[in-house]
Order: structure tokens, then C-alpha cells, then sequence
């Protein structure tokens, strides 16, 4: 494999456990070297060559280490990515990004400073729901696209008891978690907004952050864009509804790879994944002189594929797999989705991005 980089995990809890630990363990360019972990290390015996440490602090000072994943809430991002940069360390931050755009700003300014490496864990670009609008998109299947809607519902009537998420701290609630996937995959398929408007409540009685949030983002080729996460729906309809002056397409939130980790699976760089039973996707496009109706399945996602790309990116073989100017920009949209929220006004983007 050439070049070995060894690793160290900042938390095990959800994220390092199903998302990090097994892709960098299974994945021959990575060393899993060391995890930190100040609670009770069980389930860790499943890598055990792993050191384990008391404090993220041991595991950046770490002279053997070379980079580090900082997958800890979100509200420790900074402080951790900045104390990893100034250590000479490259970093992959776990998403969201930062609480704020000035802390994004400051840590790609260190880190080209500094001649580290950053990059984002937006790994949801790798969902194969994901990849098949970007592929529909891409293809011009369905001409000018003039409206789209990507939503990501769950059924959560009561709190979880995750405190970064939900207590009334910078950076919790449903934007800066499930948004920052959304937005960032909006923006990923149409480009930067000229103006937005935000929505956002908090349903649930014993949550004290956002919960629901239903952003419109304007784009000056009449194109509209809404953005929705409602954390109380039963029945979930469409990940993906797009209508075009050529057809339309609606894709089913139907990637899987999360579940298939909870089960107890090990990820590859090959299929892992059981095949679909049924279509996830409709399309009802022009098909030459006429309209044509076709239920459709897409091609596996595959998070193993992010690391193989971060790897090239970190022993300079390929590109960043996910630019932080990227995860800057988000930031920059839910900052401003707050602010429309709370004035209730429509926000001009072309002042402020």
C-alpha cells in the first residue's frame, strides 16, 4: 500500500463507532493507532492492537500520530481541530464543521499556514440515494430543473438525552446535525443560493434546540430549492423530489449503509451492502418525442470509497474528498438561516457570502 497514516480517534461514541473505526481499521492505507475514550472502553476490544488514552490532549501530542479525527460533539470542533493544526497534525473533522464561520475561517487559514491537511467528514455525499440525483442532474435528464426538495424526516417524539444535540447550546439541534448534511448537498447539486428564507421550531416539549426546520433557498434562474427535516413523521415520504421542464424525479431516502454498520457488518471497498428488493427511484421524463414513466434502483453507496479518496488526498495522490471551503460555506447558510428565523425576513446572500 506505500504510505501507512496512523490515526487517532477522538471519541467512540456513535460517529467513531460505526463511521471512523471500521473504515480506518478495514482500510490498508490506515493504522488505527489510538482512540480516546474517558468512559468505559467496551467495544473497543474489536481493534485489539488500539491504544487507548484518557484525553483528546494525549492523543494530539502524540509524536506517532498523524492525523487526527476529531468526531467529538460539535461544540468541541475548534478547539480540538486548532490544538491538532498547531501540533503539525492533519485533521478530518466530523461534520458540522465548526459552530461558526469565523471559526472555519480561522482554521483553513492555520491549517494552510501551517501546511497541514483539513478535510470534513460530509459522508452523505456517498449515499446512494445522493448519488442518484446527482446523477439525474448531471445527465440533464429532466432540462432546467426549476424545483427541488430534499427533506430528511425521522420519528423521535422524545428526546434521545444527547446534550450536544438538543440542550440549548451553540451549535445543537436539527440544522447544524441533519442540516448541515442537507445544505451541504444542496449545494452540491445546484450551486450557491442568492437569497434564502428559514423556518425553524422546536416541537417537542422536553428538547431545548431546534427540531424542525424548513429553509427556501432562491436561486436567480427561477430556480427554488426547500430544505426539511421534521423530527416527528411516521410515515416518511421522498428524500428527493425534482420537477423540470423535461420530466420529474423522486428518489427515496433508501441508502442503508448506516443500518448495515448497526448490524454488525464490515465495510470493503467492494459491495457490502444487501441489493435493493424494491425501485427507489421514479422517473417520468422525455424519453425522445415522448413522456415515458420508469421505476428505477440505484447503485450502491459506499462510505469506504471517502477514505480511499482521503488517503490519495493525504499522501498527495488526489484531491481533498471534501474541500473545508465547502463545509465554510454551510456553516455560512445556517448562520444565515438562523438569522432569517429570527427576523422572519428573506436573506440577500450576494452581501455576506
Amino acid at each position: 500500500m506505500g504510505q501507512i497514516i496512523k490515526v487517532g480517534l477522538c471519541a467512540y461514541g456513535m460517529s467513531g463507532r460505526l463511521f471512523h473505526a471500521p473504515f480506518l481499521y478495514r482500510h490498508p492505507g490506515f493504522d488505527l493507532r489510538t482512540i480516546a475514550r474517558r468512559s468505559d472502553p467496551s467495544g473497543i476490544s474489536l481493534y485489539p492492537e488500539t491504544k487507548i488514552v484518557p484525553s483528546v490532549g494525549e492523543l494530539i501530542q502524540d509524536p506517532d500520530i498523524d492525523l487526527i479525527v476529531v468526531n467529538s460533539p460539535v461544540q468541541t470542533h475548534y478547539q480540538f481541530c486548532k490544538e491538532a493544526i498547531l501540533a503539525g497534525k492533519d485533521v478530518l473533522v466530523e461534520k458540522p464543521f465548526v459552530v461558526y464561520a469565523a471559526e472555519a475561517e480561522e482554521l483553513i487559514r492555520l491549517a494552510d499556514e501551517h501546511q497541514v491537511k483539513l478535510s470534513v467528514f460530509q459522508n452523505r455525499r456517498w449515499d446512494r440515494d445522493f448519488i442518484a440525483v446527482k446523477d439525474i442532474i448531471d445527465k440533464g435528464v429532466l432540462g432546467r430543473i426549476h424545483e427541488a426538495e430534499i427533506r430528511f424526516d425521522r420519528f423521535r417524539p422524545t428526546a434521545s438525552g444527547k446534550i450536544h444535540k438538543e440542550a440549548a447550546l451553540p451549535g445543537a439541534g436539527a440544522l447544524y446535525d441533519l442540516g448541515s448534511h442537507l445544505v451541504d448537498q444542496a449545494v452540491r447539486l445546484f450551486g450557491n443560493p442568492d437569497r434564502l428564507f428559514a423556518d425553524l421550531a422546536q416541537l417537542r416539549a422536553d428538547v431545548e434546540s431546534d427540531d424542525y426546520f424548513e429553509l427556501l433557498f432562491y436561486y436567480n434562474r427561477n430556480l427554488r430549492v426547500r430544505i426539511i427535516s421534521d423530527v416527528m413523521v411516521r410515515e416518511p415520504g421522498p428524500g428527493y423530489i425534482l420537477h423540470g421542464d423535461q420530466g420529474s424525479f423522486i428518489q427515496q431516502r433508501s441508502d442503508a449503509q448506516e443500518a448495515t454498520l448497526l448490524s454488525g457488518v464490515s465495510p470493503s471497498e467492494e459491495p457490502w451492502q444487501t441489493d435493493l428488493l424494491t425501485p427507489d427511484g421514479l422517473l417520468h421524463a422525455l424519453q425522445g418525442q415522448e413522456f415515458g414513466r420508469v421505476e428505477m434502483y440505484s447503485a450502491p453507496g459506499n462510505y469506504y470509497t471517502f477514505f480511499s479518496q482521503l488517503y490519495d488526498y493525504l499522501t498527495g495522490q488526489g484531491p481533498n474528498p471534501v474541500d473545508p471551503q465547502d463545509a465554510l460555506l454551510t456553516t455560512r447558510l445556517i448562520e444565515k438561516s438562523f438569522e432569517s428565523s429570527a427576523s422572519g425576513k428573506v436573506i440577500n446572500l450576494h452581501q455576506d457570502l
